[in-house]
């Protein structure tokens, strides 16, 4: 079966960088978008950025110019290069995968992304 295992959070200091990692199993990776989502406490789950099966990335405006996704199709590993992080960043990261090519905003979250990882805590301090 389809397995997402997220590493890599953690608690940095404002201003700082974090990389997650993302490992997939159980499916043909290459061929499922895959994204990043976040949710902080209080706050619904948002999408943070996507790469789709054809490598093309679309991120939230929140974290344009600062977070990166890449992914590595021979290692079925999704990667999120986390730079110059502010406490609004502070938040449990889920990695996500999709069965076809989708959009960051595609709704319902649960149907367009029917895979979760277990996610990550990361922690800005200001």
């Amino acid at each position: 079966q389809v397995q997402l295992v997220e590493s890599g959070g953690g608690s940095v200091q404002s201003g700082g960088s974090l990389r997650l990692s993302c490992a997939a199993s159980g499916y043909t990776y290459n061929t499922y978008a895959m994204g990043w989502f976040r949710q902080a406490p209080g706050k619904e789950r948002e999408g943070v950025a996507l790469t789709n099966s054809d490598g093309r990335t679309s991120y939230a405006d929140s974290v344009k110019g600062r977070f990166t996704i890449s992914r590595d199709n021979a290692k079925n590993t999704l990667s999120l290069q986390m730079n110059s992080l502010e406490s609004e960043d502070t938040a449990v990261y889920y990695c996500a995968a999709a069965r076809w090519n989708v959009g960051l905003g595609c709704r319902p979250v649960s149907t367009c992304f029917p895979y979760w990882g277990q996610g990550t805590q990361v922690t800005v301090s200001s």
